[in-house]
């Protein structure tokens, strides 16, 4: 696993005191009764000093061999927290390397008892004992945390209001059937399909659901050369078919928004694209555009301002436009899953590969 590659040039990790209960109070402290916690994952909490009535909940989830501390210190939550009077809690992962599980069954099924579960119970937990609005409970991560935020939009779409996606994939891509495993051919790009596919990937998390789901922001980099950037393209294939838009015809194409470097691809109020030139995987967080984005300051909704109509063309490391549609027609690339229980997208492998049976939730193109 390249926990290395992803751990570098992110934020550092600082020593904190740990707290045995909750209080209210301007620091970092561990909750340890949170709830039901079947995969092991801890849970930190920062409440400011002055919390607002009713207050909304931002979960804050870090990236691949960090911790809650480091997020916590590196990342501009707490201080904007601070402003607000939002309650902001920050998971840490169990798993050796800091990587959370998004590629385990269980984790990828509402209630399954993973990582996803736990997180789910922190945010309920806080939600109770803080008297806090349901209706403004918000989701961001980083590189493995945004992986993690795609699968809690999909597995627990009744818990969060909107998300923003740093650097991620597209929920499911990375299934290896194991915990915290690493797959190559999603983390590569190489996972590539229809947003029909996509989208019943993550609707499959919580079969039967019909109710309100969270509104996504999704950022990547162009120079990301550990997730790379087709996962983008990938994502809102995923967000495009769930919500009903067409992926490859974003309403608007907004250039240097919400700053240089970017170009914003809107596709309605559910759904927006932001894709960085020469930015790595390192992107860096936009704290107070994910406020924007939340409601929690500012106009809730996306620019209508500086539009560029018409479809977008297609997307390599060092370009700044998302890719135009898939081709008609429907095939698995190689390593990629062809059938399982559940499972409703492509079938076909590309030539030469075969659907080869690995259980009876997986199989795969090889």
């Amino acid at each position: 696993m390249r926990l290395s590659t992803i751990a570098s040039g992110l934020l550092a990790l600082v020593s904190f005191s740990e707290a045995a209960k909750i209080a209210k109070r301007a620091t970092l402290t561990q909750v340890t009764n949170f709830g039901s916690n079947p995969s092991g994952a801890r849970m930190y909490i920062y409440v400011p000093d002055r919390l607002a009535a009713n207050p909304a909940i931002v979960t804050a989830v870090h990236y691949c061999g960090g911790t809650a501390n480091a997020f916590y210190t590196g990342s501009p939550y707490a201080r904007l927290a601070d402003q607000h009077g939002f309650i902001v809690i920050y998971p840490e992962s169990p798993n050796s390397g800091g990587c959370w599980d998004v590629s385990s069954r269980a984790t990828l099924t509402r209630n399954g008892g993973a990582n996803s579960n736990s997180i789910a119970n922190m945010v309920t937990y806080t939600i109770s004992q803080y008297n806090a609005d349901r209706n403004r409970v918000f989701l961001v991560g980083m590189s493995s945390g945004a992986m993690m935020t795609n699968v809690l939009a999909a597995t627990y779409p009744d818990l969060f209001s909107a998300a923003t996606a740093y650097a991620g994939v597209p929920a499911g891509c990375f299934y290896t059937g194991t915990v915290a495993g690493w797959n190559s051919t999603c983390s590569q790009g190489q996972s590539i399909t229809t947003q029909d596919h996509w989208a019943q990937t993550a609707l499959d998390m919580y079969p039967g659901y019909t109710g309100p789901r969270p509104k996504m922001l999704i950022y990547h980099g162009s120079a990301d050369t550990t997730i790379y950037p087709q996962n983008f393209n990938e994502t809102l294939k995923q967000w495009a078919g769930v919500f009903g838009y067409t992926y490859g015809s974003p309403q608007q194409t907004l250039s240097n928004n919400p700053s240089s470097q970017y170009t914003k691809y809107v596709y309605g109020e559910n759904l927006v694209g932001v894709y960085g030139t020469g930015i790595s995987h390192n992107i860096p967080i936009n704290g107070a555009h994910d406020l924007v984005w939340f409601g929690l300051t500012g106009a809730g909704a996306p620019s209508t301002t500086s539009v560029v109509p018409g479809p977008t063309s297609a997307v390599s490391s060092s370009s700044s436009a998302a890719p135009a549609p898939d081709p008609t027609g429907c095939i698995t690339p190689r390593w990629g899953q062809c059938g399982g229980a559940g499972f409703s997208g492509c079938t076909t492998c590309v030539s030469p590969y075969t659907c080869v049976f690995s259980n009876n939730w997986y199989s795969q193109c090889l």
